[in-house]
C-alpha cells in the first residue's frame, strides 16, 4: 500500500489527508480519572453533559470534602489551538489536580469538539452549552437529573471560568456571552482567568511568533474557522478590533490575565488586559507577567518553580 496523500498540514500541530483523516502531531496521552490522585488526593470522574451534541467533561473534587461542604465552582477549558489536547490529557489532568487541590474548588474540565473535523464555532457552542449545564444545577426544579458533585458541593455564588491558550480564548468568549445572555438560574460569574490567551489579529500586538510553521496565522485561522466574518479580525479571536463588542460587557466581576515573557502570544494578552481596563468595565483586573517563560509553561513544565508559583497564584484568585 502506498502512503496516504497529504491534503494540508499546519506543522507542528496536525496534518489532514485526502481521505479526510486527521493526524495530530502534538498532545499528551489520555489518562483515566482517579478515585484518589496519589499526589493530591483529588478525586476525578468523567461524565456526559450532552449526547446530542456529544459533550463530556472530567470533574474534580478536592480531598477531605465533607458531605455537604460547599466549594467554589470552576468551569475550565483546556488549551491546544482548538485542534489538539483534551480534558482527558495527562498534562491537563495533572495540572487540574494541583489547581483543584490548592484552590479547593470543584472543577468541570470541558471536553469540547476539536477542529479541523469540527470547525469553529463548534468549540464555542459546546463550551457555552457546558457552562449553561453547570449553571442549571443552581435551579431546584426537580426535573433535571443533577450531577451529585455539583448539586452537593457547588457554591453557585462563587462561580468561575478559566482556561489556558485556546481555552483562555473560550473562557473569554463564554464570559462575554454570559454578560449578554445571562446564565441559567441567574448565576453570575465572579471571576475569570485567562492564561496565555490565544488571540490573533491582522495587526501585530507585540512580538508575535506563532507556533505554526506557516508564518501567516490567518491561513490557520481560516482553516479552523472557515467563513468567520472578518476572518482573523473576527471578535472571537481579536476582541480588541475596532467594532468588536465592548469589553465593558465582560460578564464577570474579576479578571486575571496571565502572560509569559517568551510567549509569541504575549502581546495579545497584554493588549487584551489593557483594553478591558480601558473599556469602562466595572470589575477588577490583574495582569501576571512571568519572566523567562514560554507559552503554557505551567502545564508543559509542570513541577518547575515558576509553574508551582503560577498555580498557587491562580488558586489564590479562586480563594479570594
Amino acid at each position: 500500500m502506498g502512503s496516504k496523500e497529504v491534503e494540508t498540514e499546519f506543522l507542528p500541530i496536525f496534518r489532514v489527508y485526502k481521505d479526510g483523516s486527521v493526524e495530530r502531531l502534538l498532545g499528551s496521552p489520555f489518562v483515566p480519572p482517579s478515585p484518589e490522585d496519589p499526589e493530591t488526593g483529588v478525586s476525578s470522574k468523567d461524565i456526559t453533559i450532552s449526547q446530542t451534541p456529544p459533550i463530556s467533561a472530567r470533574l474534580f473534587l478536592p480531598k477531605h470534602t465533607q458531605p455537604n461542604q460547599k466549594l467554589p465552582i470552576l468551569v475550565y477549558f483546556h488549551g491546544g489551538a482548538f485542534c489538539i489536547e483534551s480534558a482527558f490529557s495527562s498534562d491537563h489532568h495533572q495540572y487540574l489536580n494541583s489547581l483543584v487541590s490548592q484552590g479547593q474548588v470543584v472543577a468541570v474540565s470541558v471536553e469540547y469538539r476539536l477542529a479541523p473535523e469540527h470547525s469553529l464555532p463548534i468549540a464555542y457552542e459546546d463550551s457555552w452549552a457546558a457552562l449553561q449545564w453547570v449553571a442549571s444545577h443552581s435551579i431546584d426544579n426537580g426535573t433535571v437529573e443533577k450531577e451529585p458533585w455539583l448539586a452537593n458541593h457547588g457554591d453557585f455564588k462563587r462561580f468561575f471560568t478559566g482556561g489556558d491558550s485556546a481555552g483562555a480564548n473560550i473562557a473569554h468568549n463564554v464570559t462575554m456571552r454570559a454578560g449578554v445572555e445571562g446564565l441559567h438560574g441567574g448565576v453570575r460569574i465572579i471571576g475569570a482567568f485567562c492564561t496565555h490567551p490565544f488571540f490573533l489579529g491582522s495587526k501585530p500586538k507585540g512580538s508575535e511568533n506563532y507556533s505554526v510553521e506557516d508564518e501567516n496565522p490567518s491561513s490557520f485561522w481560516d482553516y479552523i474557522y472557515p467563513g468567520a466574518p472578518g476572518g482573523i479580525d473576527n471578535p472571537v479571536i481579536n476582541p480588541i478590533v475596532p467594532g468588536a463588542p465592548s469589553l465593558a460587557g465582560l460578564g464577570c466581576s474579576r479578571l486575571l490575565v496571565s502572560v509569559a515573557e517568551k510567549d509569541g502570544l504575549r502581546g495579545g494578552g497584554v493588549c487584551y488586559y489593557n483594553a478591558v481596563k480601558e473599556s469602562g468595565w466595572k470589575g477588577e483586573a490583574e495582569l501576571v507577567d512571568v519572566e523567562g517563560e514560554d507559552h503554557a509553561f505551567q502545564i508543559l513544565h509542570f513541577g518547575s518553580a515558576n509553574s508551582k508559583n503560577l498555580i498557587k497564584r491562580l488558586a489564590s484568585f479562586l480563594h479570594k
